[in-house]
């Protein structure tokens, strides 16, 4: 449903979902020139009034010229009812390792919050909130990639919980994407001012949380579940908070029931305690799109349904007003249709191991 063909883009990679009123509001990351990480890259959006059956012409929702805007997570205010969206920007050329590695506050990543009264229809301008968020000593940072959460339960309901992800800049010659940890930004005014929640870093080589995921679970306690980047542990971790996000219960630890290659994937809770995740299943390659489930708030998790048996790479997970589940997912490997290329760059080559398409798709609870 994002297809590059006749798009204007690349690529389209990173997806994010969220249910709004009666509608689906699917967000993810238009790459122009490349299906890399780096280069001009803007974040776009798509809405459906129907269950996902049918979509509404594409449209950009944070662009800024010479960068790169991605990582989109967006979350509905339950106090307003508008649509708040986290995002991170850095220079278009600045990489990832240079991030990780150090550089000055302008070519590093910056994070930024707009948000939507009119369903989607217009948004505000991206407002910087790297101050609140962002302490010294972090290098890389990420916002998800997947949907935050307002909570519903506790003496924390409407407290907005952002997962996130950080790096430690390095002090000495040890790798520094060895560095990274979980943390979560708060808001306790619908998205008007932020900070930052529970901060986990673990420096050993067993858990390295990365890309991470927030489910609320009905008594209120929160499930965060993370990417396990270049650790020599599980390859995905999980922890919970009590206390609305501020503080972990324990650090971080690994799943060992949970099978899956480097890769981002999403939580949500049910209404009836389970939980579930969805992550390509095989243990080298994105592929086989695997839902998996927790019948005891993610202590133990068994596999369910293979959602898609192809190639496939980051996912998010919305309920869906008639009880079903739906997933936004990187499936396949489509090549792009052709763009002009940058100026000054050679024309990009579509196709290859990367993913150029979203798709989307529903499972009934009856199946897990």
């Amino acid at each position: 449903m994002f297809d590059p063909a006749g798009s204007g883009y690349h690529t389209f990679r990173i997806p994010a979902i969220v249910g709004h009123r009666d509608g689906l509001f699917a967000f993810c990351e238009g790459r122009r020139y490349g299906a890399g990480d780096a280069g001009e890259i803007d974040v776009v959006l798509r809405r459906s009034y129907d269950g996902g059956r049918s979509w509404d012409p594409l449209r950009v929702v944070s662009t800024a010229p010479g960068r790169t805007c991605g990582n989109p997570t967006p979350v509905v205010d339950p106090a307003s009812g508008d649509l708040v969206l986290l995002t991170v920007q850095n220079p278009a050329d600045t990489t990832e390792h240079a991030v990780l590695r150090g550089v000055d506050a302008r070519s590093g990543r910056r994070v930024y919050v707009q948000r939507s009264a009119d369903g989607g229809d217009t948004w505000s301008a991206t407002e910087d909130i790297t101050a609140q968020v962002k302490p010294a000593g972090w290098g890389w940072y990420a916002t998800g990639p997947c949907h935050a959460v307002a909570l519903a339960h506790g003496p924390y309901a409407g407290r907005i919980v952002v997962p996130a992800n950080h790096s430690a800049l390095p002090t000495d010659d040890a790798d520094p994407a060895r560095r990274n940890g979980g943390h979560c930004l708060l808001s306790d005014d619908g998205g008007r001012t932020w900070r930052v929640g529970f901060v986990d870093r673990n420096d050993g080589t067993a858990v390295n949380a990365n890309e991470s995921a927030v489910a609320e679970l009905p008594d209120g306690t929160l499930h965060l579940n993370a990417r396990n980047h270049r650790g020599t542990g599980p390859a995905r971790v999980q922890a919970w908070s009590t206390d609305g996000g501020a503080s972990l219960t324990a650090p971080y630890a690994g799943i060992p029931e949970v099978t899956a290659p480097g890769v981002q994937g999403s939580v949500l809770a049910l209404p009836d305690g389970r939980l579930l995740l969805t992550t390509p299943s095989h243990p080298t390659v994105r592929r086989d799109l695997t839902l998996y489930v927790s019948d005891d708030a993610g202590r133990t998790w068994r596999p369910g349904p293979v959602l898609h048996a192809d190639m496939a790479g980051y996912s998010d997970l919305v309920p869906l007003p008639d009880g079903r589940v739906g997933v936004l997912y990187e499936g396949g490997e489509t090549a792009p249709g052709t763009v002009p290329p940058a100026p000054g760059e050679a024309p990009a080559t579509p196709g290859g191991s990367s993913f150029a398409a979203l798709r989307f798709t529903t499972f009934d609870l009856t199946t897990v």
